[in-house]
């Protein structure tokens, strides 16, 4: 390819989950947001990737209300700018890929868009960019371009593509013969001796082009999703899509919306260490092992075991004598399995919904909120502790409760507490009562963090007592 390539948008889709790497991954905050390769989040690693200014512009975020804030602090951590955009309802990624190539399209015409899943681990990110840089000139020239990485094996789990004659003559770049799903384990043999590829679901084409080929093949999601980008919002920085429009939208994947029909297709042979991180062994088949081919992720040690993973941030995790055994522990939930059962995890994930423990599906001890986090310690039956962290700058909503009282001792940082009208300020080793039924709120107007230890005692807890009066972050 001749000239320098004109700066593309990085398009990350951040709104999924993925209930096969639970203890980790929960429905409020799911695998992208968690450090699950490496001290990063797979979010924050893909933002990343695409930071090189000479070939990337601003990146666009896709995800929902509940990760809004959550998806910009973790790219503030990092230092990217990102416009994030909310999904007012879930309807697959077709929906999604729409909304960024007609906000692309109207950012810079005709503009390259490069789709990403938010929850993948790339480990080589200069050969990422080579393979970008590779397939950009096909997608100018209209084609969709898809990513495809050579098997190292015959695996059942991820879709396949046939590359056919060569693009220019590169063997790398080469138009697509076709899609294949994710086969059963003889005829992924055969596609691996065809030379096939994987399918990494990753694509860089045209804003102009997508919006064309959805015209072409699903119009009803193009129509509604259109309609929602032209009647968005601005709130608090964040672009809201038009709820009753997006919703709308039928619901359907790229894949099956478009790729599948579409006959401009083009496949890059990437040459990177790529996984979707599906579930936990393939954690442990990128992750740095030992002689022994364990691998710990966090705080572990290994006694007379062999290709084991431990996972553990948290807490030591020790273990002895096991082969092939996947270990995740977290601060309330513990799932050890071996590696050949870790698909089970989405059935246990299901059978626990159904149970007492359905909240240790959905939440972490730890809770993420606009200001900072709360996580609690201790419970019992009237009364909870827990670890409240404010950012500077930040502050809870006005509110009070009717079912609980509430006890502040600051331990780090400076404190301006204000109770039923009257302003108070507090520093370390100081504490104040929130009488019942008191509206009240906390700020920190400091240059460090804020932290306290809050010490709750009443007859019920739960988020439906929070009466908020006022909030800086419009929540309900």
């Amino acid at each position: 390819m001749n000239g320098q390539v004109r700066k593309i948008i990085p398009v990350l889709l951040a709104g999924g989950a993925g209930s096969r790497l639970w203890p980790v991954s929960r429905d409020q905050l799911p695998k992208q947001f968690q450090p699950l390769v490496g001290d990063l989040s797979t979010y924050q690693q893909t933002l990343q990737r695409v930071s090189d200014e000479s070939l990337y512009d601003e990146p666009l975020v896709i995800t929902n209300e509940d990760f809004r804030f959550f998806a910009r602090r973790q790219a503030e951590e990092i230092d990217v700018k990102a416009t994030v955009v909310l999904e007012p309802a879930r309807r697959d990624s077709a929906a999604a890929m729409a909304a960024a190539a007609v906000l692309a399209e109207r950012r810079q015409p005709g503009s390259l868009v490069l789709a990403l899943a938010a929850d993948h681990v790339v480990l080589e990110n200069e050969k990422f960019s080579d393979a970008v840089r590779l397939g950009s000139q096909a997608a100018e020239e209209g084609n969709i371009v898809v990513f495809g990485l050579t098997p190292t094996e015959p695996r059942t789990s991820y879709g396949y593509i046939n590359p056919g004659h060569p693009i220019d003559g590169n063997e790398d770049l080469c138009v697509v013969e076709a899609f294949v799903e994710k086969p059963d384990e003889e005829t992924a043999v055969q596609y691996v001796e065809k030379g096939y590829l994987w399918n990494s679901g990753n694509f860089l084409f045209r804003a102009d082009v997508m919006i064309a080929e959805l015209k072409a093949y699903a119009p009803e999601i193009l129509e509604a999703v259109t309609r929602s980008v032209d009647e968005h919002e601005s709130d608090l920085g964040f672009v809201r899509l038009h709820k009753e429009s997006f919703e709308e939208s039928p619901k359907n994947s790229i894949d099956y919306a478009v790729i599948e029909n579409t006959k401009r297709m083009a496949v890059v042979r990437g040459h990177f260490r790529w996984s979707d991180i599906g579930s936990w062994d393939a954690i442990w088949e990128i992750a740095d092992k030992e002689e022994s081919g364990n691998a710990v992720e966090g705080q572990g040690i290994f006694v007379d075991s062999e290709g084991c993973l431990i996972h553990s941030h948290n807490i030591l995790t020790t273990v002895v004598g096991a082969k092939d055994l996947v270990v995740v522990a977290t601060k309330d939930a513990v799932l050890v399995t071996p590696k050949d059962r870790v698909q089970s995890v989405k059935g246990l994930v299901e059978s626990l919904k159904s149970s007492d423990h359905a909240r240790k599906t959905e939440i972490h001890r730890r809770a993420y909120r606009p200001w900072g986090h709360i996580e609690q310690t201790d419970s019992g039956t009237r009364y909870r502790v827990s670890h409240l962290k404010v950012e500077p700058g930040h502050r809870i909503s006005l509110q009070q409760h009717y079912h609980r009282s509430e006890h502040w001792i600051i331990v780090r940082g400076t404190a301006t507490v204000m109770i039923d009208g009257e302003s108070r300020l507090l520093t370390e080793n100081e504490s104040i009562y929130i009488p019942l039924g008191k509206p009240h709120r906390l700020a920190n107007d400091g240059q460090i963090p804020l932290e306290l230890i809050e010490i709750q005692t009443g007859s019920y807890f739960g988020e439906d007592d929070i009466i908020r009066l006022q909030d800086d972050y419009k929540r309900s």
